[in-house]
Protein backbone atom coordinates (compact mmCIF):
# COMPACT_ATOMS: atom_id res chain seq x y z
CA UNK A 1 0.00 0.00 0.00
CA UNK A 2 1.20 3.51 -0.80
CA UNK A 3 0.86 6.23 1.85
CA UNK A 4 1.39 9.98 1.96
CA UNK A 5 3.10 10.83 5.24
CA UNK A 6 5.71 12.96 6.97
CA UNK A 7 9.40 12.10 6.95
CA UNK A 8 11.42 13.79 9.68
CA UNK A 9 14.59 15.72 9.07
CA UNK A 10 16.40 18.54 10.80
CA UNK A 11 18.46 18.40 13.96
CA UNK A 12 17.58 17.64 17.55
CA UNK A 13 15.18 20.29 18.81
CA UNK A 14 14.69 21.79 15.32
CA UNK A 15 12.38 19.45 13.40
CA UNK A 16 11.74 19.70 9.67
CA UNK A 17 9.35 17.38 7.85
CA UNK A 18 9.15 16.38 4.21
CA UNK A 19 5.75 15.32 2.89
CA UNK A 20 6.47 12.16 0.92
CA UNK A 21 4.75 9.35 -0.95
CA UNK A 22 6.17 6.05 0.28
CA UNK A 23 5.46 2.35 0.51
CA UNK A 24 3.88 1.61 3.88
CA UNK A 25 6.48 -1.08 4.59
CA UNK A 26 9.39 1.38 4.40
CA UNK A 27 10.74 3.11 7.50
CA UNK A 28 9.46 6.57 8.38
CA UNK A 29 12.64 8.29 7.20
CA UNK A 30 13.58 5.63 4.65
CA UNK A 31 13.13 5.29 0.92
CA UNK A 32 10.26 7.19 -0.69
CA UNK A 33 8.68 7.40 -4.13
CA UNK A 34 8.15 11.16 -4.45
CA UNK A 35 8.50 14.29 -2.34
CA UNK A 36 5.33 16.43 -2.41
CA UNK A 37 6.36 19.28 -0.14
CA UNK A 38 7.53 20.20 3.34
CA UNK A 39 6.37 21.37 6.75
CA UNK A 40 8.55 23.46 9.05
CA UNK A 41 6.87 23.76 12.47
CA UNK A 42 9.56 26.12 13.77
CA UNK A 43 9.35 28.57 10.85
CA UNK A 44 9.45 32.26 11.70
CA UNK A 45 6.52 34.49 10.78
CA UNK A 46 8.35 35.73 7.67
CA UNK A 47 9.24 32.22 6.45
CA UNK A 48 7.07 29.75 4.60
CA UNK A 49 5.93 27.08 7.05
CA UNK A 50 4.26 24.58 4.72
CA UNK A 51 4.32 23.95 0.98
CA UNK A 52 2.37 21.15 -0.73
CA UNK A 53 2.18 20.35 -4.44
CA UNK A 54 -1.60 19.92 -4.64
CA UNK A 55 -1.60 18.64 -8.23
CA UNK A 56 0.61 15.68 -7.33
CA UNK A 57 -1.32 15.14 -4.08
CA UNK A 58 -4.54 14.88 -6.08
CA UNK A 59 -2.88 12.45 -8.51
CA UNK A 60 -1.65 10.14 -5.75
CA UNK A 61 -5.02 10.18 -4.02
CA UNK A 62 -6.60 9.30 -7.36
CA UNK A 63 -4.47 6.20 -7.75
CA UNK A 64 -5.31 5.00 -4.23
CA UNK A 65 -2.65 6.40 -1.91
CA UNK A 66 -3.77 6.73 1.71
CA UNK A 67 -3.13 10.06 3.44
CA UNK A 68 -1.98 10.10 7.07
CA UNK A 69 -4.14 12.08 9.51
CA UNK A 70 -1.37 14.63 10.13
CA UNK A 71 -0.85 15.30 6.42
CA UNK A 72 -4.62 15.60 5.97
CA UNK A 73 -4.69 18.24 8.71
CA UNK A 74 -1.80 20.15 7.08
CA UNK A 75 -3.56 20.08 3.69
CA UNK A 76 -6.71 21.54 5.24
CA UNK A 77 -4.70 24.25 7.03
CA UNK A 78 -2.87 25.33 3.87
CA UNK A 79 -6.13 25.35 1.90
CA UNK A 80 -7.72 27.56 4.55
CA UNK A 81 -4.77 29.99 4.43
CA UNK A 82 -4.89 30.16 0.63
CA UNK A 83 -8.62 30.93 0.57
Amino acid sequence: MVVIRLSRGGSKGRPFFNIVVADKRERRDGRFIERLGFHNPSAAATEEGTRINTERLTYWRGVGAQVSPTVERLVKQTAAKAA
